[in-house]
């Protein structure tokens, strides 16, 4: 997907962000912003948002020398989402259909991403969102799928969001071979395989890296060994944006779930901003 023009003022105000997490020298923020700023009209030539992100965020690593300006953001939302566990297990069991619940916890995930909802009380936003229903689905085909599903790959998002995933993870684990992939290297808040380990979610999943070091799984970044395991699996689940981003032109079948937080992507998938989506692709 293309990277629209005004997803530029908000990767300006991450890059902004990360270098203020990265270091309290005002005069190394100042040297980040002005190098961040000049590359912005350069846009057209990356082939998604996760894409210029990379190199952005490049910047406040070569200014500040941190490699990770997330790491403690991810730390404590992964035991933030720890401590809702129990929460979540309830929801899970409460109606006869957990293979739909199971799905929306996995969604509603998104409001661990502290990039968009800090400075919120997440357990009060966590209860609104689970209620909130999916404006789109692909359940039918989904179920078809994983009837005859071996193996099941994930393509997770941010750190405290694995939390989230794990409980999916466990149910179908329970009849097919799943796979949990995360980032190469740190991107912005999103899940490395340190962070997914420490979530658990490995008791359910082999953890697998992308190789890809942007905030999306760009499959011309990814290392061979995962390229593979990404064409040979059964059935793919990519979860939140970025990976919508990165994958909504590749041409293999696979299953978007992701709450729609920005007005252009939204449009892109026909529902309106805020919204939850489980979509089919090239299914």
């Amino acid at each position: 997907m293309k990277m629209p023009l005004d997803c530029l003022p908000c990767m300006l105000r991450q890059v902004l962000e990360a270098a203020g997490m990265a270091t309290k020298d005002s005069v190394i923020q100042e040297k980040i912003m002005e190098e961040a700023a000049a590359l912005l009209p350069e846009f057209r030539q990356y082939r998604c948002a996760p894409e210029m992100c990379e190199v952005l965020h490049a910047v406040v690593r070569r200014h500040t020398g941190v490699s990770d300006p997330y790491a403690a953001v991810k730390a404590r939302d992964i035991a933030t989402a720890l401590r809702f566990e129990p929460l979540l297990t309830r929801y899970a069991g409460e109606d006869g259909h957990p293979l739909e619940r199971l799905l929306k916890i996995a969604a509603t995930g998104n409001v661990m991403d502290s990039a968009v909802y800090g400075g919120q009380d997440m357990e009060s936003r966590l209860v609104t969102e689970l209620e909130l229903p999916f404006a789109a689905d692909d359940f039918a085909a989904f179920r078809e799928q994983l009837e005859i599903a071996r193996t099941v790959l994930i393509l997770g998002d941010n750190a405290g969001e694995v939390v989230f995933d794990k409980l999916l993870t466990r149910y179908l684990s329970g009849s097919s071979e799943v796979y949990y992939a995360v980032r190469g290297g740190p991107a912005l808040n999103d899940a490395t395989v340190e962070d997914a380990i420490r979530t658990g979610i490995g008791a359910y999943a082999t953890l697998v890296s992308t190789g890809c070091t942007m905030p999306g799984t760009l499959y011309e970044a990814c290392d061979p060994d995962f390229r593979q395991l990404f064409d040979r699996a059964d059935l793919v689940i990519s979860k939140g944006q970025g990976n919508y981003e990165a994958l909504s032109e590749v041409p293999r079948g696979l299953f978007f779930l992701l709450k729609a937080k920005c007005a252009k992507i939204a449009a892109s998938l026909g529902v309106e901003q805020g919204a939850y989506v489980f979509r089919a692709h090239n299914v």
